[in-house]
């Protein structure tokens, strides 16, 4: 499979506006991608049972940290939580809640992690419960499609024009909000092809679909074991050949040794919230092909139609589920008023248990990604681990920035620094070592990708985000 068969079978092969694009590299170190969590975090209470600590990871995802973590303070991972999970290769800050003593906390040394602690309290946090994410993103190499370097002043011009272009479509401050490809997996999307394995029940497949399916681009090692047992599914073989980082493959493997036909007492050796997130991911690849399908069809997604379902938008950026209406005739005229205003969104489906309930044309285009991805008779009920159930909710079709600003920073020699850099471009590519350098800050509010926003400026492929 190559990485636009990739592309398009994750809904990300359609753009909103023309444009070329810089090309470029992000994440050539994990310096160049920067997120801090914006909220004002749990009340701190000094009697609080629980520790806070603001907690920065360079080049940590944030499940494996979280296992680290709790490794070095010798409790459960069920008793740490957090509000967003972050990429791995950023330096990103974030707030953890933490069941343990406030100095054994502090006295946590592991290797490119900083621990702040702020105080106790009595409140755990849940995912998405931070008001924004603040981000600084350096694009090195920019590129034209033929590869060439771009210099500063072209980089910028074609990021002014893109830019107008966003606006004058969709609006200020508005993008159209994919689900990033980190939901996924970039360059191996196994996550959304387990949770179909889930959702129909077949667990075996689930399974050694996690641990075999091939990616885009793996290190040999990695490639070599996916291998080995995809044609094998020898365990011992693969034990044996397994590289150390595959920590959550070996836990599958070591399940089915232990207990070969115990399928779903093997998948449930993961995270839980990474069994919940091949759920999220079927859900989120529908509606990116929901979105993708629309735009395809040159309907609007920043303005209504009739039969669209539309929510209201909180002050932190977020839709209020509660607060969904159907768009009729008479409804129409008011509701694009508050759409262009801001107060209003136009969404699309995260399919679960609850029915559709759009209509009209929006309605068939839902129905029609559905059957296209074989999921228009899945009930999303999970007997086997009732809670993976999800009821679906609505997403905005229509992603909100701030504070959006870019400049040009001097080039500079990291070739010791990253082997991808050193290497140079490989074929499929699209930057090159000479081009110019961008530096993007932004803010977005929960659940809104910062990779999906900058590929609208750098039109670079997939595995470049």
């Amino acid at each position: 499979m190559d990485i636009d068969e990739v592309t398009s079978n994750l809904g990300l092969d359609q753009w909103i506006c023309e444009g070329d694009g810089i090309g470029g590299l992000i994440k050539v170190r994990a310096e160049d991608f920067r997120v801090v969590e914006e909220g004002n975090g749990p009340g701190l209470d000094p009697k609080g049972r629980f520790t806070v600590a603001k907690i920065t990871l360079n080049n940590w995802e944030t499940n494996r940290f979280t296992n680290r973590l709790a490794k070095e303070l010798k409790i459960s991972r069920k008793r740490i939580w957090f509000s967003g999970t972050k990429d791995k290769r950023a330096v990103t800050t974030q707030i953890f809640v933490i069941d343990a003593p406030t100095n054994k906390v502090a006295e946590v040394d592991i290797k490119d992690v900083d621990v702040e602690v702020i105080g106790r309290t009595h409140q755990k946090i849940s995912m998405g419960s931070h008001q924004g994410n603040r981000f600084s993103v350096t694009v090195r190499g920019c590129a034209n499609k033929k590869g060439e370097p771009l210099d500063e002043e072209s980089a910028l011009m074609e990021i002014e024009k893109i830019l107008d272009a966003l606006i004058n479509r969709l609006g200020e401050g508005k993008f159209p909000n994919w689900i990033g490809p980190q939901r996924f997996g970039s360059t191996r999307p196994v996550t959304p092809v387990v949770g179909k394995f889930v959702v129909n029940g077949e667990w075996e497949n689930a399974v050694k679909t996690y641990i075999g399916m091939e990616g885009f681009n793996e290190m040999e090692d990695v490639a070599k074991f996916r291998k080995e047992w995809r044609d094998t599914e020898d365990v011992e073989a693969s034990l044996e050949i397994i590289p150390k980082h595959l920590g959550y493959e070996k836990e599958l493997l070591y399940a089915i040794k232990k207990k070969p036909e115990d399928w779903v007492g093997a998948f449930n050796k993961l995270p839980n919230n990474l069994q919940l997130m091949t759920i999220h991911s079927l859900q989120s690849l529908a509606f990116n092909h929901i979105l993708c399908e629309r735009i395809r069809s040159g309907l609007p997604i920043s303005s209504p139609i009739i039969g669209d379902v539309v929510g209201s938008i909180n002050t932190d950026g977020k839709i209020d589920t509660d607060k969904l209406a159907i768009v009729n005739e008479s409804t129409i005229n008011r509701i694009s008023r508050n759409c262009l205003l801001g107060r209003l969104a136009v969404t699309g489906s995260l399919i679960g248990t609850t029915p559709l309930q759009a209509n009209g044309e929006v309605r068939e285009i839902e129905e029609k990604v559905l059957k296209k991805l074989g999921l228009d008779e899945i009930t999303w009920i999970i007997e086997d681990i009732p809670r993976l159930t999800t009821k679906g909710t609505k997403r905005p079709l229509t992603g909100n920035y701030t504070n959006f600003n870019f400049i040009s920073k001097p080039t500079m020699d990291i070739s010791e620094a990253s082997k991808k850099w050193s290497e140079g471009p490989r074929e499929g590519d699209r930057w090159h070592p000479e081009g110019a350098c961008i530096n993007f800050q932004f803010t977005l509010p929960p659940g809104t990708y910062a990779t999906t926003l900058l590929r609208e400026f750098t039109r670079a492929p997939l595995h470049q985000s």
